[in-house]
């Protein structure tokens, strides 16, 4: 895409060049000021294009250590020193022809080598502005869309132009002056837009109606609640934009990331090139259970809790947990911890709130161990067999694993179970399971056991 920029812009450099050439010959040659007029038009248009060359090389530099967000707005200054040129010139023609029009018109020539040239620059505009354009377009290029405005605004001068030679031709020698004036015209509103297209990108002007887009394609995307702030700017062809999202606080940190992902593929498939920087607010929604709100703050404390239970008495909240502390902490050190949880679950929902906190050991280290012998294993298997087959609900005790570890044997197993059974019942079942095997071997500090659904004959 680089190289399509610069092919481009050296193509208006020759263009440009001949084109000023050719009618500053003519003008000087018919006395022609509003063909001299346009020739210094397009020598301003040869000197743009020329700085349009070296700026798409340099705008398109990647970002690095000095440009953060790379060097785009070189474009823009581009533009931006050729709508000055474009005023400039503008004003001394006016003056001039104002000059010419009070003091009385020299002698102009409405050759035929005139007309040819004026209308040869004319077909010669039309092409070149519209391979800028389409150019400048397809690569957002702020350099050559300023010069695809001066070719387009060098057609209509010369058109301009070239009613004044007819003017000429048919004897009113004042329409050379009138020309000239409606060229200088003509270059100041193309001018104004340049300029104000140019400064809008180097005061970081949003870009119109990019806002309304963003916030309209948020509202689609799963996992957003708001849309706090909505900042972006053009630089070059590059899109940057700046946003803050609202989305739940019991959401996970991996839900989290997925919708930020999403939120940047969206934006790159709506605007085309954009850098997307998204910071995401957690916020308590008004659906949010007594049960998520106190996970939300046990997860903030970095404190692992479970069999959290909520119940209603009467007009007063009850709320018990189990929280998980180092094993060999100090209790006062661990009832510190709950007191602080309990303060925590208190600011959220009400000091009233009656909160309880059973504390329970945790593993904070990895247990190095080894898998136990087959017998020791076959006789925890046989016995797991035998309590299962006195509880009724528990079948085909299967895929036990023992290991001996520093602190106690852990067995692993798993079972079919009825799949009719609610997960309270089956939890029941199994705990007893589990019960049952500690007491036949004390030695046995942990029994995990996995329940499978299965049926009858299983």
């Amino acid at each position: 895409m680089a190289g399509e920029k610069e092919r481009v812009a050296l193509s208006s450099i020759a263009a440009s060049g001949g084109l000023t050439a050719a009618k500053a010959a003519v003008g000087f040659a018919t006395g022609s000021l509003a063909i001299i007029t346009d020739a210094a038009h397009s020598f301003i248009d040869l000197l743009a294009t020329v700085m349009t060359y070296f700026a798409v090389r340099v705008g398109d530099k990647p970002a690095d250590d000095e440009h953060h967000y790379g060097h785009g707005k070189i474009e823009s200054i581009s533009a931006l020193a050729e709508t000055a040129l474009l005023f400039v010139l503008a004003a001394i023609v006016i003056w001039e022809a104002g000059h010419r029009l009070l003091q009385g018109s020299p002698e102009v020539e409405a050759t035929p080598v005139a007309f040819a040239v004026i209308v040869g620059a004319i077909v010669v505009d039309f092409f070149r502005s519209r391979a800028l354009t389409r150019i400048a377009h397809k690569t957002s290029s702020e350099a050559l869309h300023a010069d695809a405005l001066h070719f387009s605004s060098d057609l209509w001068a010369s058109v301009a132009v070239l009613i004044g030679l007819g003017g000429i031709a048919l004897g009113f020698s004042w329409a050379d002056s009138v020309a000239a004036i409606a060229v200088s015209v003509l270059i100041c509103i193309a001018a104004g837009k340049l300029g104000r297209k140019t400064i809008d990108t180097l005061t970081d002007t949003a870009p119109e109606g990019i806002a309304e887009r963003v916030r309209n394609l948020l509202a689609r995307v799963k996992g957003v609640v708001a849309v706090e702030r909505v900042r972006a700017r053009k630089v070059g062809p590059t899109t940057f934009v700046d946003l803050e999202v609202a989305t739940s606080r019991t959401l996970p940190l991996d839900r989290v990331a997925a919708i930020k992902n999403e939120i940047v593929q969206r934006l790159r498939a709506e605007l085309g090139e954009a850098e997307t920087a998204v910071t995401v607010v957690p916020r308590a929604l008004d659906n949010e259970t007594v049960l998520e709100r106190v996970m939300v703050i046990a997860r903030n404390l970095a404190l692992p809790v479970h069999h959290v239970t909520v119940h209603a008495i009467g007009n007063k909240l009850s709320v018990s947990l189990d929280l998980e502390v180092d094993g060999s902490m100090p209790l006062g050190a661990a009832h510190d911890i709950a007191s602080r949880l309990e303060g925590a679950i208190n600011d959220e929902l009400g000091p009233e709130v009656e909160v309880e906190t059973h504390i329970e050991p945790l593993q904070v280290e990895d247990m190095t161990g080894h898998d136990a012998s087959p017998e020791r294993t076959g006789a925890v298997e046989a016995a797991l067999a035998d309590i299962a087959g006195r509880l009724g609900a528990v079948r085909d005790v299967h895929d036990v694993r023992m290991r001996e570890t520093v602190d106690g044997e852990i067995v692993n197993f798993h079972c079919w179970v009825d799949p009719a059974l609610s997960v309270h019942d089956v939890h029941e079942k199994v705990d007893a399971l589990e019960r049952g095997l500690r007491n036949t071997f004390p030695s046995i500090k942990r029994v995990i056991g996995h329940a499978e659904p299965g049926s009858q004959n299983k």
